[in-house]
This record gives C-alpha cells, structure tokens and sequence, in this order.
C-alpha cells in the first residue's frame, strides 16, 4: 500500500471518529458544537489531499484508460455531492441544534459519508496503488 493511500484511510479512520462524537456528544453542547467545526477543517484537508495528490496521477494515467476515466469521473459527481452536504451539515449545525430533524440530517450524512469511504478503499485507492508500484 503506498503512503498517501495509508495516509487517507487513516484520516477515514479519524473522520468517522468525529463523526461518532458528534453523535454522542450532539450538537447542543459547546463541545459538540466545537468539534463539529474541527469535522469541517479536517474534511476539508482530506478533499484538499486527494485533490493535490490522488487525483493528479490519477487524471493522467485516464488519459490512456478509458475505464478508470469513467471511475474518475463517477467519483468526481458523488464526491460533490457529498462535500456539498457534508459542509451544508456543518454550516448547519455549526451553531447548535437538536431533536428530529438533527438526528435524520446526520444520520444521512453518516451513511453517505461511510458509502464514500468504503467506495474509495475497495475501488479509487487500489487503482491508484496500481500506478504506484
């Protein structure tokens, strides 16, 4: 496994931790409050990471492979989605909440999130330690 590959999925590792506080503390606390912000500055790196060095050598080799060109681009519509309401749930929530429609709005979040997570481990991250080798 080369060591960006290592590197993002130990921050998976560290996202669905804070996902998993969230949940537990919520967001009518300042320390729920507090770390849900902290969600949004580690997402936002991780996006950051992928897009500076996943993706790059990624982009390059579709050039010349008509199906990871088709994954790529897969990736890329989910991966806006998904960003878009991951940081919507933060700006959201950033403030506090509670009750219904919290506890719907995160666990959305939570299951989409995690379907990323394991798409990206078991399809994107492997093509790309192919081109690592």
């Amino acid at each position: 496994m080369s060591i960006l590959v290592e590197r993002l999925k130990k921050e998976h590792v560290a996202i669905v931790d804070v996902l998993n506080k969230i949940k537990e503390k919520g967001v009518g606390s300042k320390e729920g409050r507090d770390i849900l912000r902290s969600a949004r500055t580690a997402l936002l790196a991780h996006l950051k990471l992928e897009d500076d060095q996943l993706y790059p050598a990624m982009k390059k080799e579709a050039e010349t492979n008509v199906a990871l060109k088709s994954t790529l681009g897969a990736f890329a519509r989910d991966m806006e989605t998904i960003s878009k309401e991951a940081l919507s749930f933060i700006d959201k929530y950033a403030a506090g909440g509670s009750g219904l429609e919290f506890a719907k709005d995160f666990g959305r979040l939570y299951i989409d999130l995690s379907q990323r997570i394991r798409k990206e481990e078991s399809s994107l991250y492997p093509e790309y330690d192919k081109l690592h080798r």
